[in-house]
């Protein structure tokens, strides 16, 4: 599974989520940088399985019916490392089951 970590989620949040069969890229690392929610959805679905973020606002303002990339949205305090941290498992388990289309929410 290919993850992709968006640029509001600290880069080294990745490594949280390394492992068995689950690769991380940043968005910077994808070459995708700059990019709006919705054309960055667009140009990573297809090459991402899943898309990790902390935007609250993205399940309202993109419609992801249809789209070949899952979203996961994570409430926390703030999108700083120490208060992302402690969500990472849940987002592990979310990527085992989280088909495409599909966004779930973590935390908050």
């Amino acid at each position: 599974m290919k993850v992709l970590i968006d640029e509001c989620v600290p880069r080294r949040f990745k490594f949280s989520l390394v492992g068995g069969d689950r690769e991380c890229f940043t968005v910077s690392e994808a070459g995708l940088a700059g990019k709006k929610n919705g054309e960055l959805l667009r140009s990573a679905a297809g090459d991402f399985d899943a898309f990790v973020t902390v935007d609250q606002g993205l399940e309202y303002q993109q419609n992801l019916t249809g789209m070949k990339i899952a979203v996961i949205v994570i409430h926390s305090r703030s999108n700083r490392f120490a208060d992302l941290q402690p969500h990472a498992t849940a987002c592990i388990d979310a990527l085992t089951s989280i088909k495409p289309g599909e966004l779930v929410r973590i935390g908050g």
